[in-house]
């Protein structure tokens, strides 16, 4: 079986992380994104994994893509646009490599999304339906602020899809597209090698054509495409490891709060309150007294004794002066630092390699 991640987005939304580092490839509970699914995948008996990628992506994907062939013995390639081609245009590009003589469905993922990925479920749903396609949805509270999928059977987990919705202005379901697909490949016919979208263009003609049945996404689901999500996911994420796999969650003890995830190799100091909420990556260094909650630091980085980290990023190999502040949503690109009792608060974001050295509070 087979499957195509689209990881062609430039990741805008997670700068300074994506200066330095390809968003597929930016960490999140200390393994890059991407790894999630193309572990979940691999579960779910996948086989070949296409990356769809776009002209500007460096070698460093190349690199990643040589070492985890290897480690999860499944087959990845690349399927390199030239130009922009939407969410749909990457499948008929890549439509030699997901189609052979089998026949059989293939995935389509966006990067971005984090969940539970129940795809041996989802696979399941596509055979018994039968139709050509099939979607995860996922419930929201506020549906005006999204495409909403009208499903036939509002009230049911499994259902024909209707009609797409974008931002309803009164109430026509609670369910969105969740960006998780299982399609047939006549679904490649219906697609042309230009720029496309597949939930504006493709979906609402299958849909018409009442071949397409939506399954509602079990558990948690975020797209962490962007900082404020990427924490919410992260808090999500560790809820779901401590209810199901707490063995991954490598931290207790009397000066841990909650749900902390941090690599074996990294180094806490003494008087340190951590938790709810942390992922500490390899290599870092938390010192005495410091102060981490619903925050990730990555590989490499060292948070200086007394410093205070909450509801922020702070990238690879970045530092955090003695008794510093780092507070709401604020994002440290790769070797970013932050001296000695500085204060960043309310989404600053300091790029790679940029040092404040005058001391002062910012944006409080």
């Amino acid at each position: 079986m087979k499957a195509l991640i689209l990881v062609g987005g430039f990741g805008t939304r997670l700068r300074p992380l994506t200066f330095s580092t390809p968003k597929p490839l930016v960490d999140f509970g200390n393994k890059p994104m991407i790894l999630h699914q193309i572990e979940a995948l691999k579960a779910a008996g996948v086989t070949e994994v296409v990356l769809a990628i776009n002209h500007q992506q460096p070698e460093v994907m190349l690199n990643f893509v040589k070492e985890y062939e290897k480690k999860l013995e499944m087959k990845i390639t690349f399927s390199q646009e030239t130009e922009p081609l939407g969410t749909a245009g990457p499948l008929a590009l890549a439509r030699d490599k997901l189609v052979d003589e089998s026949g059989k469905p293939f995935f389509v993922l966006n990067s971005d999304v984090i969940c539970e990925y129940p795809l041996l479920e989802m696979i399941e749903f596509h055979k018994n339906h039968g139709a050509e396609a099939s979607i995860m949805v996922t419930k929201v509270d506020d549906p005006s602020k999204y495409g909403v999928v009208v499903m036939e059977e509002e009230a049911t987990e499994e259902a024909r899809v209707e009609s797409f919705v974008e931002k309803p202005k009164h109430f026509v379901g609670d369910k969105i597209n969740a960006g998780i697909y299982l399609l047939n490949p006549s679904v490649l016919d219906r697609i042309e090698l230009k720029r496309t979208s597949v939930e504006k263009e493709i979906f609402p003609k299958i849909a018409s054509e009442k071949n397409l049945y939506a399954m509602v996404l079990p558990g948690f689901w975020m797209d962490i495409g962007q900082p404020k999500d990427y924490l919410t996911g992260q808090r999500m994420y560790l809820d779901y490891l401590r209810k199901k796999v707490p063995e991954e969650l490598l931290v207790s003890g009397d000066h841990i709060i909650g749900n902390v995830m941090a690599d074996e190799t990294a180094v806490i100091g003494e008087r340190c309150v951590i938790g709810p909420d942390v992922v500490i990556g390899p290599g870092c260094v938390i010192e005495s007294g410091v102060r981490l909650f619903g925050c990730t630091v990555m590989r490499g980085a060292r948070i200086k004794e007394h410093a205070c980290v909450s509801d922020s990023i702070v990238g690879w190999d970045s530092t955090v002066g003695s008794w510093a502040r780092v507070a709401n949503i604020t994002v440290l690109g790769k070797d970013a630092n932050v001296v000695d009792a500085e204060v960043y608060s309310n989404g600053v974001v300091i790029q790679d390699h940029m040092s404040k050295t005058r001391g002062r509070s910012i944006v409080i």
